[in-house]
């Protein structure tokens, strides 16, 4: 735990942040919608004999007394998905209608991806892009157990990724989305409860670098959103650098505002400032999960708006 050592004057009850980081984290399970509803999979539970509990800042997320949830017959047959309960957030922020054109820039292996299908009641059009060929095969088998069937899969890098293949052959760009999530790559500090070993090779300049992946896949974010769009940022880390920092730097750079939106989560503010460096005070609207707040992995995700 040395790493986290450097937000003991940023974490409010910093040892019960370390106690709670050092307890292994209990599974979760969101309801697919799109097969089955919330009551629906409480029976099949009921009859499996699997202790469940439903969360209640979110109707879809269901706690779960065992460790193979994946072995499930209600995850077997599509009802529910593994997901760690804080990795629910992002899509129910981005909160796509039917009929939304959507882009997940790092979707694999589809949690968020399938999720926002179920938002959009497979309605619409749902890009779920990567960057990582290997992953995609994981993907691609979570929207089809899942039901989804209004998604494109892509492979291409997010800081780059083009609209041409999405364009009519009298246009030029093609059709920008109405919403683009963005749950970026990185440090995965935040899920040191789920994977101890999260911090194995751990280093500021590691993080540094990652941060600066983390710019180019948002400010694309932001370019290929149409105005009046919205954008979900988003990171399961703790660092400064991968989450006020990056928006601080897109916001320079980009015709977009940070919006504010309600979780019913307990959360802190985004931060201001961070050693010796002060950020957009937009920042602030972002909010950061954790693990002793909710009892939860950790989280940080801020929404925002695209202007011309």
């Amino acid at each position: 735990m040395e790493p986290f050592q450097r937000y003991r004057d940023v974490v409010d009850d910093f040892e019960a942040f370390i106690d709670a980081c050092e307890r292994s984290l209990s599974m979760a399970v969101r309801v697919n919608t799109l097969k089955a509803t919330p009551e629906q999979v409480e029976r099949a539970f009921d009859e499996a004999g699997i202790g469940y509990e439903r969360a209640d800042w979110h109707p879809h997320v269901v706690r779960v007394e065992t460790d193979t949830p994946g072995v499930t017959w209600p995850s077997i047959h599509g009802w529910v998905h593994g997901q760690e309960e804080v990795s629910a957030i992002p899509a129910s922020v981005l909160a796509p209608e039917p009929g939304d054109r959507v882009l997940d820039a790092c979707a694999a292996p589809g949690s968020k991806a399938t999720q926002l299908a179920a938002e959009m009641q497979d309605e619409g059009t749902l890009v779920a892009n990567d960057n990582n060929l290997g992953r995609l095969s994981a993907l691609r088998f979570n929207c089809e157990r899942l039901g989804v069937t209004n998604v494109a899969v892509t492979n291409r890098d997010a800081r780059n990724f083009s609209l041409k293949p999405f364009a009519a052959e009298d246009e030029h760009e093609g059709p920008q989305f109405d919403r683009v999530l963005v749950d970026a790559p990185c440090s995965c500090e935040g899920t040191i409860r789920k994977n101890p070993d999260a911090l194995d090779g751990w280093s500021e300049d590691h993080v540094a670098g990652i941060a600066g992946v983390q710019k180019g896949i948002l400010r694309r974010a932001i370019q290929v959103t149409r105005d009046g769009g919205h954008v979900v940022y988003s990171t399961c880390t703790f660092a400064p650098e991968e989450n006020e920092a990056v928006l601080d730097h897109v916001l320079q750079k980009e015709d977009c505002r940070l919006v504010d939106y309600d979780l019913a989560l307990e959360h802190d503010d985004g931060l201001t400032g961070w050693r010796d460096t002060e950020f957009d005070p937009q920042v602030a609207k972002a909010k950061r999960v954790y693990p002793h707040q909710n009892d939860t992995g950790g989280f940080f995700t801020a929404k925002l708006e695209v202007s011309a």
